[in-house]
């Protein structure tokens, strides 16, 4: 059960919030927002400090999604820093090479590195601060050192001997006296402080206007030294990836020179009231509007938040969102995708009929007239690819091993009432080996791809990956919530439990956030290997024995983790009165919301 007390107290204010997977990002945002910039400007500054700091699950060469709302206008929106697939990436490519699916570490399934222009996009045309000041702390915290996580110091002395023998150029970067740093102990990265600072320098060059330097620091990474000292490693390497062969990329400068964020509308539901908005289904973002629209036909007020009828349901409506996830999304831009059939009140009122009192066991996506063999494709690949036994090696949660990788997320609100959600990823060291001169890795995206025909995410060039990156921004009333979470699979899973709770139950945010967690592995894997568990069902200890018990019964195939070992989630809330609040889990003992 719930505990009657939480972990750390609801940060409340009217001034500001700043929250995220590590303090000392949030410490920075909160910085900024003191000095006088706004909330997209806290947003950047956390972001460019969380590439420092959590540098095993986000780096300078990855990608960023961004759910923001800008008070003046009233808009709601979506900055995609997506980066796509290279030209050169085809299947045809990959079967030459003798794969039928695209390794998840290396240099062969990298793609554009989109992190970077997104967060200039977003001070553009949002922001008030210069390119020196966004980047200043990153800056000082690459050049200077942090106090490295222990969970950092242990990914890293996991890889010391492959970095040594496969990626020696990682081990430069990381270790460059051939040791792994000790929890605690200072960890810098001096080619990425020196690369941020000569971008500040090259920016400046372009006079006072804050703009222009702006868009001549965006030419620097695109098209000037970045690219240079990138391809300049690219061009001639190939390196042992989890294939067992050694490959090089099929980036380009062409690909990453003619390649800019954007931004877009967002997906948008309703559910009691409340819009929920999430970016377009080149992620996975419109799941949660799936499994709400599915679960409006459900009481879930009525329900215990930690009962066993309330994890079954929800696990139940899971799976069902999960398998059109799974059927139907990829990049709109490259395949039709049935978003509006599939978020109808009528279709999801039939598939709420589907929940039974028992657990089921089987991929049920949706059949919808015309996409009929897109449903037969994917019952098909999930019972060829079921794998009880093997865990997906990329994004995953805290309880498994330490050397695979994850994302970070950050929620901003301040004062004006503008309101930044984002899941910056990619681009960890245990992706891809790190670029000499710039001391970051690049992104392994691809390996969210299909090595088939006409699947909606099928290998194709110029693509976005479907990515499990979904950040979150809902509102009632006045009320605006951000809400977001690492984890891969499981981030839209925490999130809508969190949700549910939060409409449901009345918890404050922070109780919430240490409530007991749950998700399903009966999804399958967007990660390499891809496999899927069939009625598997993770939960946290602090269930209790009579919960696990009944969901047992029930027919989940249960695997109960460590109290405290699930879920990352932050979120930051205004109410209509200015009002501010925001929390952070206290799993992994990292993330943390400041404000006043």
């Amino acid at each position: 059960m719930t505990p009657p007390f939480t972990t750390r107290p609801d940060i409340r204010g009217t001034f500001g919030v700043v929250t995220s997977t590590h303090w000392i990002a949030s410490a920075v945002g909160f910085g900024v927002l003191e000095r006088g910039g706004n909330a997209f400007d806290a947003a950047v500054a956390t972001g460019f400090a969380l590439q420092i700091v959590e540098p095993h699950l986000n780096g300078p060469g990855g990608e960023l999604p961004v759910l923001f709302h800008e008070a003046a206008s009233g808009r709601t929106a979506v900055l995609c820093a997506q980066g796509i697939v290279p030209q050169a990436a085809t299947i045809a490519r990959f079967r030459e090479l003798g794969l039928d699916m695209v390794p998840g570490s290396g240099l062969l399934p990298t793609v554009v590195p989109g992190s970077f222009d997104g967060w200039m996009l977003l001070l553009r045309e949002y922001g008030t601060i210069t390119v020196r000041e966004a980047l200043a702390a990153a800056i000082d915290l690459a050049r200077d050192g942090h106090p490295v996580m222990p969970r950092v110091a242990n990914t890293l002395a996991g890889l010391a001997d492959f970095f040594a023998t496969d990626w020696p150029t990682s081990g430069a970067t990381w270790m460059p006296d051939g040791t792994a740093p000790a929890a605690h102990e200072l960890l810098a990265n001096p080619e990425t402080a020196a690369m941020y600072a000569r971008i500040v320098e090259e920016a400046e060059r372009a006079g006072p206007d804050r703009v222009a330097q702006i868009e001549a620091a965006r030419t620097a990474w695109r098209e000037g030294f970045v690219a240079d000292t990138m391809f300049a490693y690219l061009d001639t390497a190939s390196v042992p990836d989890m294939t067992g062969r050694s490959h090089g990329a099929l980036l380009t400068r062409d690909d990453v020179a003619q390649w800019r964020a954007t931004i877009e509308s967002p997906v948008s539901g309703t559910y009691h009231g409340w819009t929920v908005h999430k970016t377009a289904p080149w992620s996975q973002g419109p799941v949660l509007l799936q499994a709400l629209a599915i679960l409006e036909h459900i009481d879930i007020a009525g329900m215990d938040p930690d009962g066993a009828v309330f994890v079954h349901t929800v696990t139940e409506a899971i799976k069902l969102a999960f398998a059109d996830r799974e059927t139907f999304y990829g990049d709109p831009a490259f395949c039709e995708v049935p978003l509006a059939r599939l978020l109808d009140p009528e279709h999801n009122r039939a598939r709420a009929a589907l929940i039974a009192e028992t657990a089921s066991l089987e991929q049920r996506p949706s059949r919808l007239p015309g996409f009929e063999h897109l449903a037969d494709a994917f019952v098909e690949r999930a019972a060829r690819d079921s794998a009880p036994d093997i865990s997906p090696l990329e994004p995953t949660m805290a309880h498994l091993t330490e050397r695979r990788g994850d994302t970070v997320h950050l929620d901003v609100i301040d004062r004006w009432g503008n309101v930044v959600s984002a899941t910056p990823s990619g681009g960890w060291f245990q992706s891809s080996p790190s670029i000499p001169g710039l001391g970051f890795s690049l992104n392994t995206r691809a390996q969210m791809f299909w090595l088939e025909e006409g699947l909606p995410t099928s290998l194709m060039p110029g693509a976005r990956p479907r990515t499990t990156l979904t950040p979150t921004i809902a509102e009632k009333d006045g009320i605006r919530l951000a809400l977001g979470t690492p984890g891969g699979d499981q981030q839209d899973q925490w999130q809508l439990i969190a949700f549910l709770r939060h409409v449901h139950h009345g918890m404050s945010l922070q109780a919430n956030l240490d409530a007991p967690l749950f998700h399903s592995m009966h999804v399958q894997g967007s990660f390499y290997p891809r496999a899927a568990k069939a009625g598997e069902l993770t939960l946290e200890a602090s269930f209790g024995a009579e919960v696990i018990d009944e969901l047992t019964r029930r027919g989940h195939r249960v695997t109960v983790v460590d109290e405290w070992s699930v879920g990352r989630l932050t979120a930051a809330e205004r109410r209509a009165d200015g009002r501010l609040c925001a929390a952070a889990s206290p799993r992994l003992m990292q993330a943390y919301a400041v404000g006043r």
